[in-house]
This record gives structure tokens, sequence and C-alpha cells, in this order.
């Protein structure tokens, strides 16, 4: 992704001004990244590059103004916000928070969330990776009728990519236990017995706050809460804070939802939760920007896919006047 001119950036900083002028008019932009890889990845084709989030990074930089989420939300709800204001933030805890994307961030000094799942600190692996490193180790045939699902023709990067998205949703809403166990099937009929660590350790989370990072909690084992019994529900929350407090030794005041969609990954009661629990922001994965009449513990996020900066920025900026309230 290349650079806009300096003339196209001017106009677009115009434009967006008019779209979210600030103030009590103001309008607040919450970007979402995962993984942010060193090199391209064929099976993770929507996840950046160093390049391409570095190029981002900058459209981002020169359009927006980039806060600390915690205080973007407390000057959106106090009707302070500058113009085109904008966070950043990064889900589920990969190391690659660290070591690609937090010195491309400080690099420009925009500071960043990164919402950690605590339950796979120190080299652990969620679900999905599980099932992307199958995927990734798998022959050209991969036969997964005993789990429901089917035999997968996988000669091409594109195949991979398809079968990878439909195992995925096929496991994502199945109980915790299930899920994990269908994750497991999966990579031993790949052949797939050593899978990689992905994920921070301690010492890296607390290296965070160096490069100008927040970290806040995405619970333990990343489950979906409408699928989690209310003791188990409460447990991941709570006590994903206390491990990051202690991890820290700092207040954590933010939160993400994990797959975080309204009304089908969390509902009310787990909003309620979160505010008993002390979290004074969380973030969910409805799409748009916050005005002033947000929930503030349901922040709605957004991120623009297009490979073009053109399309990149017009996308970004259009975003800022698609503003959501979730209600879970």
């Amino acid at each position: 992704m290349k650079s806009l001119s300096a003339w196209q950036a001017a106009l677009l900083r115009w434009g967006g001004s008019l779209l979210a002028p600030g103030g009590s008019g103001g309008s607040l932009l919450v970007l979402i990244y995962h993984r942010v890889l060193p090199q391209a990845d064929p099976l993770l084709a929507s996840e950046p590059d160093a390049a391409t989030f570095a190029a981002q990074m900058d459209l981002v930089q020169s359009l927006c103004r980039v806060l600390p989420l915690t205080e973007a939300i407390e000057r959106l709800l106090s009707g302070s916000l500058p113009p085109r204001a904008a966070c950043i933030t990064l889900d589920d805890g990969y190391a690659n928070n660290l070591t690609v994307a937090a010195p491309i961030l400080a690099q420009r000094r925009l500071p960043a969330t990164v919402f950690v799942a605590t339950g796979f600190i120190g080299g652990g692996c969620m679900w999905n990776d599980v099932v992307i490193e199958g995927l990734r180790r798998a022959g050209t045939t991969l036969d997964l009728t005993r789990l429901g699902l089917r035999s997968y023709q996988l000669e091409s990067d594109a195949a991979r990519r398809s079968a990878l998205a439909e195992i995925l949703d096929a496991l994502r809403y199945r109980s915790r236990a299930e899920r994990d166990a269908g994750a497991a099937a999966v990579a031993e009929r790949a052949g797939c017995t050593a899978l990689p660590g992905p994920m921070m350790n301690e010492a890296q989370i607390r290296q965070l706050r160096s490069f100008g990072i927040e970290v806040g909690a995405h619970t333990i084992t990343h489950p979906i809460l409408l699928r989690t019994d209310p003791k188990s529900a409460r447990e991941e929350v709570l006590g994903s804070r206390r491990t990051l407090e202690d991890i820290t030794g700092e207040t954590v005041r933010s939160f993400a939802y994990p797959n975080g969609r309204p009304g089908r990954d969390y509902d009310r009661s787990h909003v309620e939760l979160v505010r008993e629990a002390g979290f004074t922001v969380a973030v969910s994965t409805a799409w748009g920007a916050a005005g002033r009449s947000v929930d503030r513990l349901q922040v709605p996020r957004a991120l623009p896919w297009d490979s073009t900066p053109a399309r990149f920025a017009a996308r970004l900026l259009r975003t800022y006047r698609q503003q959501r309230v979730a209600a879970a």
C-alpha cells in the first residue's frame, strides 16, 4: 500500500473534519486488529504483514488524531474530542503485537490497546490457531467427516483458506469443550503434532507499556459468553483482569468481548458483569463509529480492509458517519 500525496491527505483531512468535527459533535473510530505478521501468510490473507500495517498506520496518522482508548472514551462522553479522533486496538495477545506491531506504532508515536486472553499467556495456542496450523500442514486431502464436517480438497492456498473459514465457522459456536476437542481433532487428522505458541509471555506483556501500549482484558479462554454458564462467565471476566493486574502492576480498565457481536456473542447480563468487575471501557465488534450516545461498555469498532490507500482512507473517514450504539 502506497502513501497518499500531500494534497490528497489534506483534502481527506478537510473532509474528515466535516464528518467528525470533534467537540460536542465528536465521533470516535476504534480500529480493530489481531495479528500483525512479519511476512504475508497465504492462509491469513486478512491479517496485515509488517509493511502493510506500517502503511496503514501512516495513513491513520496522516488523517486522524490517535488517542489512548480510555482517554478517548472520556473525551467523547465529555464532548472534548479532537476532530477525526481514532484509537487502535489489537485482540487476543499475539506475541507479534509486541515484536512486529509495537515498534511500528512507537516509531509513529501512536498509542494502542492490546486485549489479552490470559489463559494462553506464555506460548499458548488458541483453538482457531490449532485449526490454522492443522490446515497449514495437511496434505492435499483432509477428511473431517467424523467431526460432522466433510472431506476437503486442499490443492491450493485458496482451497485451504476456504476450508479454514468453513471449519472455523462450524466449530465457533459449539461448547468450549466441543470446540477445543474439534480443533485438536483437526490437527490430529492433519498429522500436526507440534503446535506453535504464538501468544505473549508475562515479560512481553510488561514490555508493551514501554511502547505506549495499554493492556486490556479479553477473558481467560476466549469463550462465547452467551454459550457460557453465569458462574464461568464471571470467572472469565474477573479472572482475566486479576491476572493482568498481577502481571503489570497496573489497573486494567478496558475489556473486549470475545467475538464481540452484541446479542449473538454476549448480552446485557455480560455488560452488567463487565460493569461490576470495574472496567470503565469495553469494546464490541459491532461495526461503526461511536458518538456521544454510545454505551461506554459497548463501544463499536471497525477496520477498513481496502488495499489501496485512497479507498482505505475513504472508507475509514466514511465510517465516522456510521455511528452505532450497540444494544446487547
